[in-house]
């Protein structure tokens, strides 16, 4: 009898210990959300999760009540240090070894399974445990949330796609990825540089050498200015060009005169809710001096977003930016 009871004892004492270790080891949080989105194993285990500071109290006094008493049957079959010994070597090995290294792989789904049982202690414990945790509550107060940083979400998006398991496929880790940093660039980074701009001159006339010129750029929008690049007045649409009597005309006076010009170092969302608010889908960006050093869409910030270059049947080229980039590694040959 002695013997049945000692084994029970390290049994449950295997429980206590694996409960313990898989339950705390899964954050309140997340399993909040997965209940939320109608895990049915996240929500039986979120149900007693949620009181993080009654549990454990309920969890440890049990482990360790079990643990004296195992303590005590040990040492009606043994002695001295051989009591001792066999006691430290049935709980370590059976009582915690085991039982933990068991949960911390299944915590959610043993969890689950064993819910029921917790209850019944929590019930059981609640005289001693309650005031415990009540303590704890007003000295530690709430669990603290988890708060990841940008770089750490997009390690957990990388490691889920490479999981089989995962519903995460290449496209959706790039567009998150991008959505996640695009912030943290600014229009500089993005722009079309001003050695790649094709611009206007406010007087200079639509003949059919300028617009085939104008086609053959492949944009749509050109800038127009007066005197001097630095000095833009205008946007020159291309649609704009269209069932119109160009004779005689000349690039001011079919240019629009709303032009926007935004710092260099506009950061990309704050340049996408511009984009939005003015309902213009080309800026003019200029440096501290006020000089102009290139243009950005509303394209460009949403190939940021998707992590991809979106070319269409017009465009030339594809990066405008490194094609900037290596003509002027060129010049520096050169020189």
């Amino acid at each position: 009898m002695t013997y049945l009871i000692i084994v029970v004892l390290i049994m449950m004492s295997a429980l206590f210990s694996g409960l313990t270790l898989g339950f705390f080891s899964l954050n309140k949080d997340d399993l909040g959300r997965k209940a939320e989105l109608g895990d049915k194993q996240a929500k039986k285990v979120y149900s007693v999760r949620k009181n993080g500071n009654l549990l454990l109290c309920t969890l440890l006094i049990g482990n360790v009540a079990v643990n004296s008493v195992l303590a005590i049957f040990l040492g009606t079959i043994a002695s001295g240090v051989v009591a001792g010994l066999l006691a430290t070597g049935l709980i370590v090995i059976f009582g915690e070894i085991v039982p933990q290294a068991a949960f911390s792989r299944y915590a959610l789904v043993l969890g689950s399974k064993l819910v029921w049982l917790v209850r019944i202690f929590l019930v059981i414990l609640l005289p001693i445990c309650w005031p415990l945790a009540w303590i704890l509550d007003k000295v530690l107060g709430d669990e603290l949330d988890t708060v990841y940083s940008k770089r750490e979400l997009i390690k957990m998006i990388e490691k889920h796609e490479d999981l089989s398991e995962s519903e995460i496929d290449e496209d959706e880790e790039r567009i998150i990825k991008g959505g996640l940093s695009y912030s943290e660039k600014t229009a500089q980074d993005i722009m079309t540089p001003r050695v790649e701009i094709m611009a206007l001159e406010k007087k200079q006339r639509l003949d059919k050498k300028t617009l085939s010129e104008i086609v053959a750029s492949g944009h749509s929008r050109l800038p127009v200015y007066k005197e001097r690049t630095d000095n833009v007045v205008g946007i020159l649409y291309a649609k704009d060009l269209i069932a119109v009597d160009l004779k005689n005309k000349t690039a001011g006076a079919i240019a629009r005169k709303n032009v926007i010009f935004v710092d260099s170092g506009t950061h990309l969302d704050d340049l996408l809710e511009d984009f939005k608010r003015t309902r213009n889908h080309l800026f003019v960006v200029i440096d501290e001096y006020n000089s102009v050093v290139g243009l950005v869409t509303i394209e460009d910030v949403l190939e940021e977003i998707i992590g991809a270059e979106i070319i269409d049947e017009f465009d030339v080229r594809a990066d405008l930016q490194e094609h900037a980039k290596k003509k002027a590694k060129k010049r520096t040959k050169k020189s």
